[in-house]
C-alpha cells in the first residue's frame, strides 16, 4: 500500500438484506452502471459513474461476514498499520466490533465503533 493512501477514505459501501433491489435503485437514482462481483451462490455490485469502469462504491447483501451488518453506508479509512491503529481505538474509547484478516484479495479490515456510536471501517491493504 502507498503511503500516500494512509488516511483517506479507499471505499464505500452499503451492506442490505436485498442488494438486488437496492442496486436497481441507486442504478435508476445515482445513475450509477453495475458489476457483479462474484460472491459464490449470490453476486454483490460494485457501483460506477456512468461510462466509467472504476467503481466508486459497492452494495452488498447482508449474507456472511456481513450479515450482522446495520443496513447504512460504510466508509473505509485506509490505514498504514491495522494492529497499531486498533489498539489507539481501544486507547481511545472505542470498540473494535468485528476484525476480518485479508480475504479474496482484499486487505485486512476492521469495523470499529468510536467513542460517540459511529460506525466505520479501518482497512489496511
Amino acid at each position: 500500500m502507498s503511503e500516500s493512501k494512509t488516511g483517506k477514505v479507499g471505499w464505500i459501501d452499503l451492506t442490505v438484506p436485498n442488494a438486488d433491489e437496492v442496486r436497481d435503485f441507486y442504478s435508476k437514482v445515482a445513475n450509477w452502471d453495475v458489476t457483479p462481483v462474484a460472491m459464490g451462490e449470490y453476486n454483490d455490485y460494485c457501483m460506477h459513474p456512468p461510462g466509467d469502469e472504476t467503481p466508486v462504491a459497492g452494495i452488498c447483501h447482508a449474507k456472511g461476514t456481513n450479515a450482522d451488518l446495520p443496513a447504512q453506508w460504510l466508509i473505509y479509512i485506509t490505514v498504514a498499520d491495522l494492529a497499531g491503529s486498533l489498539e489507539k481505538v481501544v486507547e481511545n474509547g472505542g470498540k473494535i466490533i468485528q476484525q476480518r484478516s485479508g480475504e479474496g484479495g482484499h486487505g485486512a479490515m476492521a469495523i470499529i465503533q468510536d467513542p460517540s456510536g459511529a460506525v466505520s471501517a479501518l482497512y489496511q491493504g
